[in-house]
């Protein structure tokens, strides 16, 4: 009886085990380095293009005030694509990046969650 409970319970664990470990995206971290050289306030937003994520979320933005040099730490899948939108505060039309909602497309504001720090992106006018 003693050995057909540990059968049991092995092949509990081997099959925890299995499904456990298939299909969840391993996380990693990446930090965006963000220096705002424009005279105004800039708001930013970073986001992912291969889920539907937005940093920070909850109809909340990043705020670098003039001059002001920031790090944001990200957690993030591994190998996922994200990008920065930023934009004047309280002026929409002047942006970088992809801008506010991610409506734009751009060359350049996209990093790969690898780990690490990006370059340090400096918002000019």
């Amino acid at each position: 009886m003693k050995i057909i409970r540990q059968r049991a319970a092995l092949a509990a664990l081997s099959m925890f085990l299995a499904l456990g470990s298939g299909s969840a995206a391993s996380a990693a971290d990446v930090t965006f380095q963000l220096k705002n050289s424009h005279p105004n306030a800039v708001e930013v937003e970073l986001y992912s293009q291969d889920r539907d994520h937005v940093w920070p979320g909850n109809n909340q933005v990043y705020l670098l005030d003039d001059g002001e040099t920031k790090q944001i730490p990200l957690s993030c899948d591994e190998g996922e694509k994200i990008c920065y939108g930023a934009w004047v505060s309280g002026d929409q039309t002047t942006y970088w990046g992809t801008g506010p909602e991610n409506a734009e497309t751009c060359s350049d504001c996209c990093y790969t969650c690898e780990g690490g720090n990006t370059e340090e992106i400096d918002l000019t006018e």
